[in-house]
């Protein structure tokens, strides 16, 4: 007998039923977790229809969908139960608790009567949950663990710690996240202890697998605790900040594996990460060389690609009397000079170094003319003809740095270059032209979020949408704001060229910014 039901009463399902199913309770998941009421009850009812099967293989790997996801159970749980102050119930649950039979129920129909407005019923869920314990509803058991009854919530707590206690591998990767999760509500530390006791209580091999399998924050979570036990060494926390795709996490091993290569004056380490790919690494090795009496292994990275690295790296330069800025004009005047070089003569030169960076403009690297862009404006030695002359460049980055070099002086560019622009092939040249035409008065603005607004572009078109949609509650007053209200001082053949261009983006604006710009606008015509 499988859920208390006999079992003349289901028939399992075939492969391709618990396929539809299974992808069934997939979508209503993903669609829940920012979805409204709609999509919560949509998930409710399927998860119900998974139940009604009465296949426990398929109930389990339903419910796991929905369990692997902390924040989708959080809102689920808000959304089965309402505020006491309601008077809604909702329907679905209604029906989960009359299958709910207690300890004889399956996952799914114990999961959701966990969640029931009813404290007697969720107490008994709870214990169901505890007598027949599986990994799928153990993020259940953990929100019961801050229940506001104080039945519910001891029974809960007494369940949680016993099965973390007589089985952590399998409990601790599905009890973790939630308790992460719910960490800063209230009643929500009894949980937060209990992982924090299984963590500092499991073998290695455990840990290990968390650590290495988790998501970010319970990485982060068992790092920190084994880390400060002292169960991490250096050759693990080398290969953390080497490889680890967490950003944080390989910043924190780094931190500690160059501590302890300080103090055991273990060189090899220092110098091994401060060849990291990773500038995280790379800036918390160099500082460790430094604590270490090694500022001319330091200054080799005067011209690295990150930025604090170059800071560094010159602050070590310094203390050895060596000239920075003469290093990056070596650097900047060689064939194939490094980005970093470039980018560190923009950080210590002067507007007399600009003509190094203007030869490079015409280089054959992109990233090398970028880098050479983005340094005379750092100089602030724009030459606009010069610039211009470049924002048709093959290179996307080029164009950006470009356009940001431009836009300060875009007034002594020719009038109809960026409107050229923002009709061109090109996204990243339309983009120039949008940003070119910014801030020059509510009747530029206009027309080019007009134009932007149905361009095949996803990314333009929704920029373009939103400033129009900003412009008509301008106008229209429909916020707050204590600005002026625009006021459009076109032609007569500027003011039809509007109408027309308003007209064209009225299915893309929707009806509400379309009929206030188009009341803007007949409000606006010019007088003959």
């Amino acid at each position: 007998m499988i859920w208390g039901r006999r079992d003349s009463d289901v028939r399992p399902p075939s492969v391709a039923g618990e396929s539809e199913l299974l992808g069934a309770v997939r979508v209503a998941a993903h669609e829940a977790c920012d979805g409204r009421w709609e999509e919560l009850h949509r998930l409710v009812e399927v998860l119900l229809e998974v139940d009604a099967v009465g296949d426990e293989v398929v109930a389990r790997s339903a419910l796991a969908l929905v369990a692997g996801r902390p924040g989708l159970v959080v809102r689920l749980d808000g959304h089965a139960r309402p505020a006491p102050y309601a008077q809604y119930q909702e329907p679905a649950m209604r029906r989960a608790s009359k299958w709910f039979s207690g300890v004889s129920s399956g996952p799914v129909a114990t999961a959701l009567a966990s969640m029931h407005g009813d404290g007697r019923i969720r107490e008994r869920a709870v214990a169901a949950m505890v007598s027949r314990p599986c990994s799928e509803v153990m993020p259940f058991l953990v929100l019961r663990t801050a229940d506001w009854v104080k039945p519910v919530r001891d029974g809960a707590r007494a369940g949680l710690a016993v099965l973390l206690a007589d089985d952590p591998a399998v409990c601790l990767p599905a009890v973790l996240p939630m308790a992460l999760r719910l960490d800063a509500r209230l009643r929500a530390g009894f949980a937060v202890t209990q992982v924090q006791a299984a963590v500092l209580a499991v073998t290695e091999q455990v840990w290990r697998g968390v650590l290495g399998e988790g998501g970010r924050r319970e990485r982060r979570f068992v790092f920190e605790l084994v880390l400060t036990q002292g169960r991490l060494r250096v050759p693990d926390l080398v290969t953390l900040a080497e490889s680890d795709p967490d950003v944080r996490l390989r910043a924190r091993a780094a931190e500690a594996a160059c501590r302890e290569a300080v103090w055991t004056r273990r060189l090899d380490v220092l110098q091994r990460l401060a060849r990291s790919g990773r500038p995280e690494v790379r800036v918390v090795a160099l500082t460790g060389l430094i604590r270490a009496g090694k500022d001319a292994d330091v200054v080799g990275h005067l011209d690295d690609d990150a930025p604090l690295v170059r800071a560094v790296a010159r602050d070590a330069a310094r203390r050895l009397g060596v000239d920075v800025r003469e290093c990056y004009r070596v650097g900047v005047d060689v064939g194939e000079p490094a980005a970093g070089a470039i980018a560190g003569l923009a950080e210590t030169g002067s507007a007399a170094d600009a003509p190094l960076l203007q030869r490079l403009l015409g280089h054959e690297r992109a990233r090398v003319r970028a880098q050479a862009v983005r340094g005379l404006r750092l100089l602030d030695a724009v030459v606009p003809g010069e610039m211009a002359a470049l924002v048709r460049d093959p290179s996307p980055a080029v164009v950006q740095e470009v356009t940001a070099a431009l836009r300060p002086v875009a007034g002594a560019l020719p009038p109809d270059l960026p409107w050229e622009l923002l009709r061109d092939g090109r996204a990243e040249l339309r983009r120039a032209g949008y940003r070119l035409l910014r801030g020059r008065g509510v009747d530029v603005e206009v027309r080019a979020a007009l134009l932007l607004a149905v361009d095949a572009n996803p990314r333009l078109a929704g920029r373009g949408r939103a400033d129009a949609t900003r412009i008509a509650r301008d106008v229209a007053r429909t916020t707050r704001r204590w600005t002026p209200r625009p006021e459009l001082q076109v032609t007569g053949a500027e003011h039809a060229e509007l109408v027309a261009l308003a007209a064209r983006a009225a299915a893309a604006l929707g009806a509400e910014t379309s009929q206030q710009l188009s009341g803007w606008l007949a409000s606006s015509r010019p007088s003959e």
